[in-house]
């Protein structure tokens, strides 16, 4: 058994930064810094999860070439078990362009015909879903292939296992509402959208009517990262705005969402409160956008658990 199964993409990141988008013009656009990281928001969360100390299972889909096999090596020192994971031949594994604006903003170029967006319902086996007590599905609209449906399906399969189920979100490609993915948002226990991606399927602007919105559709816990302001999580029990971790030095926002979402599992497979869930990956996340790359902040527990600390000492005072 592990921890923590993470089902969705596992791709690389090219890092440029700062890049001004609006100054390309065709010349050479020299730059501060150019890498090559793990990318893709399952990787993130599972390498994550890793590195705090936790058993992951990650059920992803690779190509058999030099990018695939960069990942698969990477999960292979971080003790994470691709052995429900999918490589395929005549795939080419995603790889995406990141450009990071001064202000830590990105922007994407992505492959349309990678790996990104190719896991589909067939290539996850029922076998592989009763492998954790915690599942996340990491995000809802990133590939095509899982619509409404076969969500729907998968999700039912896994609290059949009788998981605990999360999922994380991108924003809707084709105008979808909460009203069209709602038979699978009502099997999810935890569901961390951010602020403009969770305004977009809702069609509300106050976090607190779009959480509302969220728990009307069945979801047991919304969590909505609000960047710089922090988050709000709200339950039948309970309504919190958790504040951003004070004095964030924040340099790449590059997986922000996933560090978030992975400080969010651990804390509950640490069996934590969801208000402590919600305080310990806000922390996650302040440490992930203080260093380039979106797995490149985190190398272990104990730097999360000081923030973690200190923003409850900080909400025991407010």
């Amino acid at each position: 058994m592990y921890d923590v199964t993470v089902i969705g993409a596992a791709i690389l990141d090219v890092l440029a930064h700062p890049v001004n988008v609006s100054e390309l013009d065709g010349r050479s656009y020299p730059t501060d810094g150019i890498s090559l990281t793990i990318g893709g928001d399952a990787a993130n969360e599972a390498t994550t999860l890793a590195r705090l100390g936790k058993k992951v299972h990650l059920i992803t889909k690779v190509g058999r070439d030099m990018a695939g096999q960069i990942l698969l090596s990477h999960f292979q020192e971080n003790g994470i078990s691709t052995e429900d994971s999918i490589v395929e031949e005549a795939l080419d594994t995603g790889i995406n362009l990141v450009l990071i604006a001064p202000d830590a903003e990105r922007s994407f170029i992505t492959n349309r015909n990678g790996s990104l967006r190719r896991l589909a319902l067939e290539d996850i086996s029922p076998e592989a879903l009763g492998k954790s007590p915690l599942v996340s599905f990491a995000s809802i609209f990133v590939s095509p292939l899982f619509d409404t449906d076969a969500m729907e399906t998968l999700f039912r399969s896994i609290k059949e296992k009788g998981a605990v189920l999360c999922a994380d979100m991108t924003r809707c490609k084709n105008g979808e509402t909460i009203r069209d993915i709602q038979p699978a948002l009502a099997h999810l226990d935890y569901l961390f959208p951010n602020y403009e991606e969770a305004k977009a399927v809702s069609g509300w602007t106050e976090p607190e009517e779009i959480a509302d919105a969220f728990l009307e559709a069945g979801v047991s816990n919304i969590v909505i990262k609000l960047g710089a302001k922090g988050c709000f999580l709200k339950n039948s029990r309970e309504a919190l705005l958790i504040p951003a971790y004070p004095g964030t030095n924040c340099v790449d926002t590059t997986g922000a969402g996933d560090n978030f979402a992975a400080g969010f599992l651990y804390a509950l497979s640490e069996g934590m409160e969801p208000g402590d869930c919600a305080r310990f990956a806000t922390a996650a996340a302040s440490i992930a956008v203080e260093s380039v790359g979106a797995c490149t902040g985190i190398r272990s527990p104990e730097p999360v658990l000081e923030r973690f600390h200190r923003l409850q000492k900080l909400s025991a005072i407010s």
